[in-house]
């Protein structure tokens, strides 16, 4: 018999869109970005979700572009949840809480206002280059942002 994993014991008829610290394992901390309510029909849409993928991966792994001093070694990965309610940030221990909070507000205030040409997104570089909505993955990520501005270290914990 499989282990439940620990993000399948969190309950999502209570889960509310925000930024929560979903697992700690050694010295890598896992960040639940969740943008939408989950099980309530609206979802991020497959192409703006990809698009905000690469965008946000690149911001995250740009060096010199983070607020508080995190430098891109710190951060060890960054991608979409399967149920197409938010993503996962997968940092360093070193980075704080309150770091992280600065680091993806920078991130998706970046990809709601970035214009341009998507990083990533030739055919050489992507696996599926023409899904992506560049006018959608700016409107989910303002819309995250909104939600972002009221999160701090601790409302970071997931609701019981």
């Amino acid at each position: 018999m499989l282990e439940k994993i620990a993000s399948f014991t969190i309950n999502h008829d209570t889960l509310t869109p925000g930024l929560y610290v979903s697992r700690i394992d050694g010295d890598c901390v896992t960040y639940d970005l969740r943008c939408k309510w989950p099980n309530r029909g609206d979802y991020l849409p497959q192409a703006a979700l990809h698009t905000i993928e690469h965008l946000v991966a690149t911001y995250v792994r740009s060096t010199g572009r983070y607020p508080e001093d995190v430098s891109s070694d710190q951060v060890v990965y960054f991608g979409p949840m399967g149920c197409r309610t938010g993503f996962y940030l997968i940092v360093r221990d070193a980075v704080s809480r309150q770091q992280v909070i600065e680091l993806v507000k920078a991130a998706f205030a970046f990809a709601a206002s970035f214009e341009g040409d998507i990083p990533g997104a030739k055919q050489i570089e992507c696996g599926n280059y023409l899904e992506h909505d560049l006018p959608g993955a700016k409107a989910e990520a303002a819309a995250y942002a909104a939600v972002l501005a009221n999160c701090t270290p601790e409302t970071m914990a997931y609701p019981d």
